[in-house]
């Protein structure tokens, strides 16, 4: 069973003040608090020369006369020393009197001697006492120090430590070699790693600029076990902590990886995996009722296994996803610590995460199309303030509004300010408003300019942001509708019939057309009801325009029609990733379908004498003020309005919504 979750630890913790407090008896502790840095550890190492070493059994001279022999070419004791060194039954003694005469040598240790430093970085040295892991790191201080030659080298084999050593497991005649998960000593191995790696930071100030691309390189494959991949993620955002001129580097690296699982585990094939697991385990329930049906006497161990499923409840049953869920709400909870400071948010701290992650969205995420999950993590930080929000909706308008950017980026970013004004619950009503008049005004402008030209006529590849700009504004508004009429109807109604959706939908770019069918039915619905644009005509009309296309397949010949030309998809659509949904929830806006009574009084106008009397029973009834947010869910998941290329969407999830803004 593997280890429990590793936090990430902060400056502060017991991971950060590892260095600067060893443990007492060893060869580097700091003899008083006025001691810090470099002439410190001259002095403890002075300290520690003027100790006799411990007699041991050994065979040739020094290990300064075996080098300088070796030089002139007397290689006898030289190749006795490897052996030496190479010996599975070294003792702790034997290691530190052999890296305690190694110190006071490092100056011999040139590069011609690589194969011998080769022997002293593949020692187990965190296998040993610690006795042994103080004078190796104190070893590692002083190579490094004296051979730069020697720092990736040296850099290569802590990195290689931060995660769980091989085991080989022999079973008859086969041999199998895994990761050795069962090892209580992980974390303090992990703790003396990174105090290595700052050790030898306060030798050589370079060494964060030789460690990226060491820590690009041993990242493991994607493939690899969940365990292996959580302790070396676990530590590289461990690493960004006390390295922070690394932190944006880091960060895209474990961004980059996370989409790179996103994308291999569709939604779709997580949620098929899910349901498969399900059916299976109520198939071997079912079997075991009958089993114990007349068995009394197992009622107590019956109890005992739904607990044990019940707890296993967390893992995916898809791998790719469960890899993906680990590693996610990891990254989670960093951000978290980085963020807060004993329940309260660090404002700085925050705003220098947030420009980082930024970075990386713009970079990475915002190019690769219809990714899940990984996006979440800009949602999550943007719910601890409304600044982080509002910034990262100006940010996305600027590049919608952009010409100079590229159309696709621009689609893009449309799908996200949708997605983010109707799902997340901490952007108040008064945000909603301020980008709703941001995105109409900017189509009608759009429109303005499309009037007097040649291009006015419905064209994806000429209009695609247009396009996406107005599915944004009708998945928003079928959001929030209610929230935007709650209160005072005649002042919601007015500002909805001031953004003149009418003009937008009847326009010669014609957008029913090219925006989701389940979108578009649902703003047409609700727009019919409030008597704002009414769209069924156009609708009928882009329906019977809608050629079906035929096309070949390896079975035979199909007619498919095109659902989806912009080939949308909705970033912030629900998590399906157990772990991670935990942290997402509570900040979440979910959908439910509509009954078939609801979907019939949706057809139902309201009377225009309604409006002067806000009193109505009616009305009363139309518009409470705790209401649940229901109806068909607005997304690209429904197998009809799917993209052939896309399935990505919105399962089926219960929601209450809290008091209306």
């Amino acid at each position: 069973m593997a280890a429990p979750l590793l936090h990430t630890r902060l400056p502060g913790d017991g991971a950060a003040a590892a260095t600067a407090a060893p443990a007492p008896g060893s060869a580097v502790k700091a003899p008083g608090a006025s001691r810090t840095g470099i002439s410190d550890m001259l002095a403890l190492e002075k300290d520690f020369l003027s100790s006799p070493p411990k007699k041991t059994v050994r065979f040739g001279g020094t290990v300064t006369d075996i080098l300088l022999k070796y030089k002139k070419g007397d290689t006898n004791d030289f190749e006795l020393l490897k052996h030496q060194l190479s010996d599975p039954d070294i003792k702790d003694a034997q290691i530190i009197n052999w890296l305690l005469e190694f110190r006071n040598s490092v100056t011999y240790l040139t590069k011609d001697f690589e194969q011998l430093i080769s022997i002293l970085l593949k020692l187990p040295w965190l296998e040993r006492s610690q006795e042994v892991l103080e004078e190796y790191l104190a070893f590692l201080g002083n190579l490094v120090s004296a051979q730069t030659v020697y720092l990736r080298p040296c850099l290569s084999m802590i990195v290689s430590h931060f995660i769980p050593s091989r085991v080989i497991i022999k079973e008859g005649d086969t041999t199998i070699s895994d990761s050795d998960d069962e090892d209580e000593n992980l974390p303090a191995n992990f703790d003396t790693c990174h105090r290595a790696l700052q050790l030898i930071a306060r030798y050589v100030p370079s060494t964060p600029w030789f460690l990226m691309p060491i820590l690009v390189e041993k990242f493991p494959f994607i493939r690899k076990s969940e365990r292996i991949l959580e302790c070396y993620v676990h530590n590289l955002l461990r690493i960004s902590v006390y390295f922070p001129t690394l932190r944006p580097e880091i960060l895209e690296l474990v961004v980059e990886k996370l989409l790179k699982m996103d994308v291999s585990a569709s939604r779709q094939n997580v949620e098929d995996a899910e349901d498969a697991e399900e059916t299976a385990v109520q198939t071997n329930n079912g079997t075991d009722t009958v089993e114990r049906l007349f068995n009394m006497d197992e009622d107590e161990e019956t109890k005992d296994e739904t607990k044990d499923i019940s707890g296993k409840s967390d893992q995916m049953a898809h791998p790719v996803a469960e890899r993906l869920d680990i590693l996610l709400s990891l990254l989670f909870s960093y951000i978290k610590d980085v963020c807060y400071k004993n329940g309260e948010i660090d404002v700085n701290k925050t705003k220098d995460l947030y420009r980082d992650l930024l970075g990386i969205f713009d970079k990475l995420v915002l190019p690769t199309h219809a990714s899940c999950h990984t996006q979440f993590f800009m949602f999550y930080l943007c719910s601890f303030k409304l600044g982080f929000a509002e910034a990262f909706l100006e940010h996305l308008w600027k590049k919608l509004q952009n010409p100079n950017n590229p159309a696709i980026l621009r689609q893009a970013a449309g799908n996200y300010i949708g997605s983010l004004l109707a799902r997340a619950k901490f952007v108040p009503i008064i945000t909603v408003k301020a980008c709703l008049d941001l995105l109409v005004n900017w189509l009608h402008i759009y429109l303005d300019n499309q009037d007097a030209g040649t291009k006015a006529f419905c064209d994806v590849a000429l209009h695609g942001p247009f396009y996406s700009a107005c599915q944004a504004v009708f998945y928003t508004f079928v959001f929030r509708h209610k929230q935007l009429l709650d209160g005072n109807l005649r002042k919601g109604l007015a500002y909805l019939q001031s953004l003149n959706f009418e003009r937008i939908v009847m326009s010669q770019l014609n957008p029913l057309k090219i925006c989701l069918p389940s979108v578009v039915n649902l703003f047409a619905a609700i727009t019919r009801k409030y008597q704002l644009v009414f769209c069924y005509t156009i609708i009928e009309r882009n329906n019977r325009q809608m050629l079906p296309v035929l096309r070949n397949t390896a079975g035979g010949g199909s007619v498919q029609t095109c659902t989806n030309p912009l080939d949308t998809f909705f970033p912030f659509d629900p998590c399906v990733l157990k772990r991670s949904k935990k942290v997402i929830d509570p900040i979440y806006q979910s959908w439910e379908d509509l009954s078939a009574e609801e979907l019939q009084e949706f057809k139902k106008p309201v009377e225009k004498g309604t409006i002067e009397d806000e009193d109505d029973d009616f009305l009363k009834g139309e518009v409470p003020q705790n209401d649940t947010m229901i109806g068909i869910t607005p997304s690209s998941f429904e197998s009809s309005f799917r993209s052939p290329s896309s399935s990505v969407g919105s399962p089926q999830v219960t929601y209450i919504l809290d008091q209306p803004l």
